[in-house]
């Protein structure tokens, strides 16, 4: 089954996970770290946030990672909720929740993560300054397994002229 995956700032529930019960002995810093490693096995992530818990909560940090893929944060979650990770205890692991009055704004990727972005999924290393838009594209059965392959497909190409960031 083909995922798409659209150049713009990952929202919604299915992409961001909570991590919670992380140790208060390495700095937010380091954590970040440590989560951006092993989150990042699952799939290219677009951020990695570390904040302190709340003076009731006690001490230790809480995480919210998000991923541009809902299968890959799934994946994530799955395989890491309630492990060790890379400390002593375990770390809890949930999707993302949001009150449903919340509105999602789609946001464009800055030039950077959209160059981070075709690198991970399409495997270049660089890009031109020449965009190539697909005109047409068709799918077709691959082998045996239930995947599709891309087949049949067409480029248009047009003159690319990048914002600063």
């Amino acid at each position: 089954m083909a995922v798409l995956i659209p150049f713009e700032v990952p929202t919604g529930n299915d992409k961001t996970l909570l991590v919670w019960e992380l140790s208060s002995g390495p700095t937010a810093e380091d954590l970040q770290h440590s989560l951006f490693t092993v989150f990042s096995q699952f799939g290219l992530l677009y951020s990695v946030r570390v904040f302190p818990n709340a003076v009731v909560a006690g001490p230790g940090f809480y995480a919210i990672i998000k991923f541009y893929s809902a299968r890959d944060a799934h994946r994530a979650q799955e395989a890491c909720d309630r492990k060790q990770l890379f400390q002593k205890s375990p770390v809890k692991v949930r999707l993302g929740t949001r009150h449903k009055a919340v509105q999602d704004n789609t946001l464009a990727l800055n030039s950077s993560k959209c160059q981070e972005l075709a690198n991970y999924y399409f495997g270049f290393n660089g890009w031109s300054k020449r965009i190539i838009k697909v005109s047409y594209f068709s799918w077709k059965q691959c082998g045996q397994a239930e995947e599709e392959c891309l087949s049949d497909f067409s480029f248009e190409e047009e003159e690319f002229k990048p914002e600063l960031d």
